[in-house]
């Protein structure tokens, strides 16, 4: 399931005081099976770009297309809409309700007037994507486990509705690291297995270089860089200008570079670069640097 974004403004509070353009005519393709990074500081209108992705924000001007419909017209239900297109919010165990997981996780499904059966089987699967044990969870109330699997019952809720595109708005924020390394490796293994379309929206470089197939960077309500990983952060002087900075392993190789060294600066993985650093030392060694 393919979305494009043409040319897409949206202002907040119009003839108010506050009024405050959000988007400046975005335009922007995403591919089936993609996994999109979309990074920028806070204000620079990504959570505001992704809520129009499911029909949350209609723009003030331009379109939004799933697979080449119109989104925004009249023959389309935004119910439907909401279906293909799951949306995990930051902090989203902030909406956990249910009495219990199973009434939580089930809530969605319920909806789209499956089967009781069915249901069942959805809870069963959304639990089991985020590693949470069904037999050990479905009675017991969401408000009396910890952080993370508040987190991630509430991920397992919007999984719950076989969204065909899962976007996620910081769904790692205020956890601790391993809260955060499971939350994202569960993530990759959905988007791997399932060829699921993913937007995560994260200020992380870090995580985002280590999971994303493509980044687009945000800088007040337009985009200022497209392309992979790769080809995005070979900009990390323009990256650190507005402030964004690079992975810390992409600044220590760069730094290495400026000292003499024959290393690549566009790397920005750990085992990437570990690689880079053994053959310069290899190097070395034999007399060739």
């Amino acid at each position: 399931m393919s979305i494009r974004i043409e040319q897409v403004s949206y202002t907040y509070n119009i003839g108010m005081p506050t009024e405050k353009q959000a988007l400046k005519n975005i335009s922007l393709d995403i591919e089936k099976g993609e996994f999109l990074g979309l990074i920028g500081h806070t204000g620079s209108g990504k959570s505001t770009l992704v809520q129009h992705l499911n029909g949350l924000i209609k723009p003030s001007s331009g379109k939004i297309y799933i697979d080449d419909v119109d989104i925004h017209s009249k023959e389309i239900s935004l119910k439907t809409v909401r279906q293909k297109v799951g949306m995990v919010f930051q902090y989203p165990e902030h909406q956990l309700f249910g009495e219990t997981v199973y009434e939580d996780v089930a809530f969605g499904p319920r909806n789209l007037g499956v089967s009781e059966e069915e249901v069942e089987q959805r809870v069963r699967e959304g639990l089991a994507k985020v590693d949470l044990d069904y037999q050990q969870l479905k009675d017991r109330s969401p408000f009396e486990l910890s952080g993370g699997q508040k987190r991630r019952v509430a991920i397992a809720g919007v999984l719950a509705m076989k969204p065909e595109i899962l976007i996620l708005d910081e769904p790692t924020a205020g956890l601790d690291p391993r809260g955060r390394d499971e939350i994202l490796d569960q993530i990759s293994r959905i988007h791997q297995a399932e060829k699921t379309t993913v937007i995560l929206v994260t200020h992380s470089m870090e995580d985002i270089a280590r999971l994303a197939t493509k980044l687009v960077v945000m800088e007040q309500g337009s985009i200022v860089l497209v392309g992979t990983p790769n080809e995005v952060f070979e900009q990390a002087d323009y990256l650190e200008q507005i402030g964004l900075g690079v992975p810390q392993v992409t600044k220590l190789l760069r730094t290495l570079q400026a000292k003499g060294c024959a290393v690549r600066p566009d790397l920005f993985t750990l085992e990437d670069a570990e690689e880079e650093i053994v053959r310069l030392l290899e190097t070395k060694k034999n007399g060739y640097a």
